[in-house]
């Protein structure tokens, strides 16, 4: 069973940062690619950013340019940068892993708000 465990939420004021960091329980190779969801009460989840083993990466149009999603594989931990934030980017952010075939493996979430 993979484990998938976020960290780094909080508040932030508009235009400010936050970095999340999302650490696996197994080796990140093992995993066909990782990324972040995010998701606000009423709405569906909505793709921020993925990462597959290969290194490339793949961003939501909304936050191509502010966003910066990265992998450190001695660590077992995705990260996802985040700056200029907008209140728009207000969510609970969870990490998920991907193994073809198979369900998603999800994090518990963490909440992002900006807010002034």
């Amino acid at each position: 069973q993979v484990q998938l465990v976020e960290s780094g939420g909080g508040l932030v004021q508009p235009g400010g940062s936050l970095r999340l960091s999302c650490a696996a329980s197994v080796s990140l190779f093992s995993l066909n690619t990782m990324g972040w969801y995010r998701q606000v009460p009423g709405k569906q989840r909505e793709l921020v950013a993925g990462i597959p083993s290969s290194g490339s990466t793949n961003y939501a149009a909304s936050v191509k340019g502010r966003f910066t999603i990265s992998r450190d594989n001695a660590k077992n931990t995705v990260y996802l940068q985040m700056n200029s934030l907008k209140p728009e980017d207000t969510a609970v952010y969870y990490c998920y892993g991907r193994r073809y075939g198979r369900p998603d493996y999800w994090g518990q979430g963490t909440q992002v708000t900006v807010s002034s």
